[in-house]
């Protein structure tokens, strides 16, 4: 098991920037793929972002060339570069962890507490 903590989020305005973070515990993150998923009122939790421990990456169509995940394995710390933002990237950000494969979404079942992220026009 993993504890996660989220950071990072907050209110911009259209085309601008955040960078989220978060933080882990637990002697063996580095063996964990890491994900971010957002869920936006009235809608399902989506994955958007996600990174296996051998850096193997998945985007969501919609992110594609405006987001960028990384982690520091040193760090124990998963970064989510959110770029270019547009309104419809409002939502509760969450971070996940799995011991699974990095596109088993099913099989996430660490969970940070989410950061609200709202893009404002």
């Amino acid at each position: 098991q993993v504890q996660l903590v989220e950071s990072g989020g907050g209110l911009v305005q259209a085309g601008g920037s955040l960078r989220l973070s978060c933080a882990a515990s637990g002697r063996t993150f580095s063996s964990y793929a890491t994900a971010w998923f957002r869920q936006a009122p009235g809608k399902e939790r989506e994955p958007v972002a996600a990174v296996s421990w051998s850096n193997n990456i998945y985007y969501t169509d919609s992110v594609k060339g405006r987001f960028t995940i990384s982690r520091d394995n040193a760090k124990k710390t998963v970064y989510l570069q959110m770029n270019s933002l547009k309104r419809e990237d409002t939502a509760v950000y969450y971070c996940a962890a799995s011991g699974g494969a990095y596109w088993e979404f099913a099989s996430y079942d660490n969970w940070g507490q989410g950061t609200q992220v709202t893009v404002s026009s």
